[in-house]
């Protein structure tokens, strides 16, 4: 069974529908207790990175997400849900994260004709072979809506990069870790089909 992670942060709603849709069944939880025992789990978000952190740990949802991924079983995070990986974020200050990967939340530099948010259909350029993306086509357009990237210390964990402005990371791997800046789930065939394969990991 899928579990997506409720911590108060985001559609998750959209998200499951998008797993009903491949036929893939996907349960909303919201309790630690309930993540216990996931065959895969997945961390949506949308919003600021210190409330979703700071709810993620009054809920106590952190410590399953992180157990999660240290026993190597499949796991997808979504915007927010890339974010929350790394160490820390300096959005609107500077707050810690969840420090599964080495490495910083950064915002897009104001620059002239640069729309911040990036919000809206952008292409992939895959970084390397990773199997979330088998049988998507390079360059492919995903949905985006973010003012924040990720800055990986270990550039071995990227899995594509997208132009906006400067070339930033807007999906990583590491194992069956896998995580997107993209939504899959607003991504129509390509989304639909990166979630069909996490779901038949």
């Amino acid at each position: 069974m899928i579990k997506i992670v409720d911590y108060g942060m985001g559609n998750l709603r959209s998200v499951q529908k998008a797993f009903e849709k491949i036929g893939a069944g996907a349960q909303i939880v919201s309790r630690p207790a309930d993540l216990a025992g996931a065959e895969k789990l997945v961390l949506p978000g949308v919003g600021a990175f210190r409330d979703a952190i700071a709810e993620l740990k009054r809920t106590g949802l952190d410590r399953p997400v992180r157990e999660h991924i240290a026993a190597d079983k499949p796991f997808l995070g979504i915007c927010l849900g890339l974010q929350l990986l790394f160490d820390v974020s300096y959005e609107d200050g500077q707050w810690d994260g969840l420090g599964v990967l080495p490495g910083k939340v950064l915002r897009f530099a104001d620059q002239a004709d640069l729309k911040i948010p990036h919000m809206g259909w952008n292409s992939l350029e895959f970084a390397r072979p990773v199997r979330i993306f088998d049988g998507v086509p390079e360059g492919s357009s995903v949905y985006f809506v973010h003012s924040y990237y990720v800055v990986p210390e270990d550039e071995s964990v990227i899995a594509a990069r997208t132009e906006h402005g400067t070339r930033f990371v807007s999906a990583v791997a590491k194992n069956n870790l896998f995580a997107t800046q993209f939504h899959p789930e607003k991504s129509q065939s390509v989304g639909l089909k990166l979630l069909t394969n996490f779901a038949t990991l």
